[in-house]
C-alpha cells in the first residue's frame, strides 16, 4: 500500500503547486474513517481509497481529484456524511464525494434495473463534473484487479460484463486508452477465460517463430523514413492486445491469421504536416492494404484522438498496421481529457463535461425514457465503437455509428429534424430512409411539419438517440389511444346503465384507483389494467352492472397470447392475431436477423431472414409478405446453424463442444459432412438467445488452434 509522503511526492512531481495540508488531511481522515475495516482479499479496506489515489496520480489530476479518491468510501462504508466532508474539506470535494459514492443498491425487480438506475445516477453526477467519471474509473479499474477474491463466480460475471459494456466504453469515450484496455482484458479473462488463454498461446506461438520480428520491422521503417529526408521521429512497435485480437475476429467475422494488425506500429514527429510526410514515405515503400486508412487529424473522434491510421505489406511480407502521429496527439490518445485538461493554463474542470455532446445526447435519452432499462438499452447503443463521419449541407462534420441511417443522422442533427423527416438525399440523390450512410457522404434531410415518426424506423435505426426519440412518440401516440378507448369504454357502460357519465362524476374516485388525472384513470381503463365494472361500482358502490364481461376475457387480453403456445411471450411483431408462427428451417432466423413474415396455407405464418434465397419463391405473392420483427426481452432460445472446419486430431470434436457449451449454447443436432486423412467437416445446430450470443460462440471458436474455419450455415 503506498505510504502518505509517497503519495504526495506523486502528485507535487507534476503538480508543484498541490495543496499538501488538504491532502494530508484527507488521507488521515479517510485511514481513521476506515478502521479496521478488510477487503474480500483480507488486506485493510484503506488500501482501496488509496490505490485508487495513486492510479489517479499516473493521470495527473488536481488535488481535488486526488482527495476525493480518498474519500470517495467514507460516506458510504463509515460513520461520515456528507456534511463532514464540506465541514472539512469543503463544497467542491463534497459534490465529488457525492457524485462517486458508492450507489446504494435499489429495492428492484431485476439486476438489470439496478444496474441501469445506478448508471443514471453516475451519468447524471458526471454531467456535472467530469473528474466524478474519472474517479469512479480508477475505482472500477482497481476493484477489477482484485476481483479474483470474490468467492460468487455469478458476481463476478455481473461485473466483469458490466465493466465491459459500460466502464470501458465509457472511459474509451472521454480517450482514457490505458484505462480502457486494462478494463477490457481483465473482463475478457473473467467472461471467456478459455478463449483469452487460447489467443495468448497463439501470440506466444508467433513471437517463438520470430523472436526479432518487431525489431526488425522497427529498423526497416526507421531506415525508411530516414532515406525519405526525415530526421526527427520515434517509431514503437507493440502488440495487439488478447481483448482487441478476440473483438476484430467477433465483429469482422475473420480468423486469427487474417488479422492484419497483431502487430502495430506508432510513429510519433513534433509537427502534424510531417504526419503526412510520414505516411506518404511509406504508402511510397510498401503496398497498402485497401480500405485500412483512416484520417483521424482531419476529422477526429468524438473524445478528441487525432492520429492518421494505416495498414501495410511490411518487411518480410507481413501484415503490420501503422499509426502516425504528434506528441501532444500522443498524450491525448493516452490520458484523454485529462491531457487535455494539462493543455489548458486555466483549468475549470467543472465544466468540461458540459463540452461532450454525447453526454449532452445521453441526458436527452434520460430524459425520453420510460424506465431505467430501456435507458440502459439505448445508452448502449449510443456508445458505440467503431464509426462513420457525414457532412451536413453546409459542411458540418456528424459522427455515427457503422450501420446509421438518415434517419439516425436526422435525430443527431436535433429532435426536431428527426420528428419531422419524410426523406433524405444522399450526394445528391434521393435514397431510402433505411439506407445505410458510408464515410464521407454527404446528407441532406428533407422534412415536413406534417410529418410525425414512424414506428417502422424503429426496425432499422442503430442510435438511442433516435431509437429513444421514436419510442416516446409511440408511447405518447398509444397514450392517446387508449385514453379515447377508455373514455368511449366508460361512457357506453355508464349509458348502458342509464347514466351519463361526467368528468365530475369520476373525480371522486381516480385517487382510489391511485392515480393522479382523469386521463391516467382512462388510459388504464382502454388499456385493459382498470376494469370498466370496478370504475362503475367505484361511483356507485350500491350497484352492480347488468351485464358483466365473460370468463373468456378482453380482446386484449387474448391477442396478448401467443398463438401456438398459450401464456407464453410473443418473440415477434407484426403478427396476424390466431395465426400459428414457425421458423424457416431453410435459414434459421434468431433474433438480431432482419426478418420477414410469409403467410402459408394451412401453416400460418413462416419467419424468414430477409437475405433468404427461399423467398424468392414468394416474389410474385407480395400480399403473403407480412412487415414483422423481433421483440425484444423474450429470453426464447432460438436454433443457428455453424458449419466448421475440425483438424482431425485427438479431441478436436470435444474442444468444439466444450466451447459452445461454456458460452451457454445447447447443442441440438450434428452431422459430420465430410471427413479426411487431415481434417473433417461438421454441420451443428445449437440454441442460442441471439445473433450476439451467436457471434460469440464462433470467436471463441475462431480463438481454438484446432478449429480452421467456422461460419454461420443457412443451408
Amino acid at each position: 500500500m503506498i505510504r502518505q509522503f509517497e503519495l504526495l511526492e506523486r502528485v507535487k512531481a507534476y503538480d508543484p503547486d498541490a495543496d499538501e495540508d488538504l491532502l494530508n488531511r484527507a488521507y488521515v481522515f479517510a485511514m481513521k474513517a476506515h478502521g479496521s475495516q478488510k477487503r474480500a482479499s483480507g488486506d485493510p479496506y484503506f488500501s482501496h481509497p488509496v490505490e485508487v489515489a495513486a492510479l489517479l496520480t499516473e493521470f495527473r489530476l488536481d488535488t481535488a481529484s486526488i482527495a476525493t479518491a480518498l474519500l470517495h468510501d467514507t460516506v458510504e462504508d463509515t460513520d461520515a456524511t456528507l456534511e463532514d466532508i464540506e465541514k472539512l474539506f469543503g463544497k467542491e470535494i463534497r459534490a465529488l464525494v457525492d457524485g462517486v459514492t458508492k450507489l446504494s443498491r435499489l429495492e428492484t425487480k431485476s439486476e438489470n434495473a439496478k444496474q441501469a438506475e445506478n448508471f443514471r445516477k453516475l451519468l447524471v453526477a458526471m454531467s456535472e463534473d467530469l473528474r466524478v467519471l474519472m474517479v469512479k474509473l480508477a475505482d472500477r479499474l482497481h476493484n477489477m484487479r482484485t476481483l479474483q477474491y470474490i468467492k460468487s463466480p455469478e458476481k463476478r460475471q455481473r461485473i466483469a460484463r458490466e465493466t465491459l459494456d459500460i466502464y470501458a466504453t465509457l472511459a474509451e469515450r472521454i480517450g482514457m486508452r490505458k484505462i480502457k484496455e486494462e478494463l477490457q482484458d481483465l473482463s475478457f479473462t473473467e467472461l471467456y477465460p478459455e478463449a483469452r488463454e487460447s489467443i495468448m498461446k497463439r501470440l506466444n506461438f508467433l513471437r517463438e517463430q520470430d523472436k526479432a520480428v518487431v525489431e526488425k520491422n522497427e529498423a526497416h521503417i526507421k531506415k525508411t523514413l530516414e532515406e525519405s529526408g526525415l530526421k526527427q521521429f520515434t517509431v514503437v512497435g507493440r502488440e495487439k492486445r488478447p481483448y482487441s485480437i478476440w473483438k476484430k475476429m467477433e465483429t469482422k467475422n475473420i480468423n486469427f491469421e487474417q488479422l492484419s494488425d497483431i502487430i502495430a506500429f506508432r510513429i510519433i514527429v513534433p509537427s502534424v504536416p510531417e504526419c503526412y510526410q510520414v505516411l506518404g514515405a511509406l504508402h511510397a515503400a510498401y503496398h497498402t492494404i485497401p480500405g485500412h486508412f483512416k484520417d483521424y487529424i482531419s476529422t477526429p473522434k468524438n473524445n478528441g484522438y487525432k492520429s492518421l491510421h494505416t495498414a501495410v505489406i511490411g518487411p518480410g511480407q507481413q501484415r503490420i498496421e501503422i499509426q502516425i502521429r504528434t506528441q501532444q496527439m500522443q498524450e491525448i490518445a493516452e490520458f484523454g481529457v485529462a491531457a487535455h485538461w494539462a493543455y489548458k493554463q486555466n483549468r475549470d474542470y467543472s465544466k468540461d463535461g458540459k463540452q461532450y455532446r454525447w453526454i449532452r445526447e445521453l441526458l436527452e435519452i434520460l430524459e425520453k425514457s420510460s424506465n431505467p432499462e430501456e435507458f440502459l438499452e439505448h445508452t448502449k447503443l449510443e456508445m458505440y465503437h467503431d464509426q462513420v463521419f457525414c457532412f451536413t449541407p453546409k459542411g458540418d462534420i456528424i459522427a455515427l455509428p457503422r450501420g446509421a441511417t438518415p434517419v439516425d443522422f436526422a435525430y443527431a442533427v436535433h429532435s426536431g429534424v428527426g420528428d419531422t423527416c419524410v426523406g433524405a438525399k444522399i450526394n445528391g440523390r434521393i435514397i431510402p430512409l433505411r439506407t445505410q450512410l458510408k464515410n464521407g457522404d454527404q446528407v441532406d434531410i428533407i422534412t415536413s411539419k406534417a410529418q410525425t415518426p414512424s414506428p417502422t424506423w424503429e426496425r432499422f435505426v442503430v442510435t438511442g438517440k433516435a431509437r429513444s426519440e421514436i419510442r416516446k412518440f409511440i408511447r405518447t401516440q398509444q397514450r392517446t389511444e387508449y385514453i379515447n378507448l377508455g373514455k368511449a369504454i366508460l361512457s357506453k357502460t355508464f349509458k348502458q346503465e342509464n347514466v351519463e357519465l361526467t368528468d365530475k362524476m369520476l373525480e371522486g374516485v381516480v385517487a382510489g384507483f391511485n392515480k393522479k388525472t382523469l386521463d391516467d384513470l382512462f388510459a388504464e381503463v382502454g388499456e385493459g389494467l382498470i376494469n370498466r365494472v370496478q370504475v362503475f361500482e367505484a361511483v356507485f358502490p350500491d350497484r352492480k352492472l347488468s351485464s358483466v364481461p365473460s370468463k373468456k376475457g378482453t380482446l386484449l387480453s387474448r391477442l396478448r397470447k401467443k398463438p401456438n403456445a398459450p401464456g407464453a411471450a410473443i418473440p415477434i411483431k407484426g403478427l396476424i392475431p390466431g395465426m400459428a408462427l414457425h421458423f424457416a428451417g431453410c435459414c434459421h432466423p434468431i433474433p438480431g436477423d432482419k426478418i420477414v413474415g410469409i403467410v402459408t396455407t394451412g401453416k400460418g405464418i413462416t419467419i424468414h431472414t430477409t437475405s433468404c434465397e427461399t423467398l424468392e419463391n414468394f416474389s410474385d405473392t407480395p400480399e403473403r409478405w407480412i412487415d414483422v420483427a423481433w421483440d425484444s426481452g423474450t429470453g426464447v432460445a432460438h436454433v443457428a446453424r455453424i458449419k466448421a472446419t475440425v483438424s482431425h486430431e485427438t479431441g478436436g470434436l470435444a474442444t468444439v463442444t466444450s466451447v459452445i457449451a461454456k458460452d451457454l449454447g445447447n447443442i441440438t443436432n450434428l452431422k459430420i459432412l465430410n471427413r479426411s486423412t487431415d481434417f473433417f467437416e461438421i454441420l451443428i445446430d445449437m440454441e442460442v438467445k441471439d445473433i450476439r450470443h451467436l457471434n460469440t460462440i464462433i470467436a471463441s471458436l475462431r480463438s481454438k488452434e484446432v478449429i480452421q474455419s467456422v461460419e454461420r450455415h443457412y443451408g
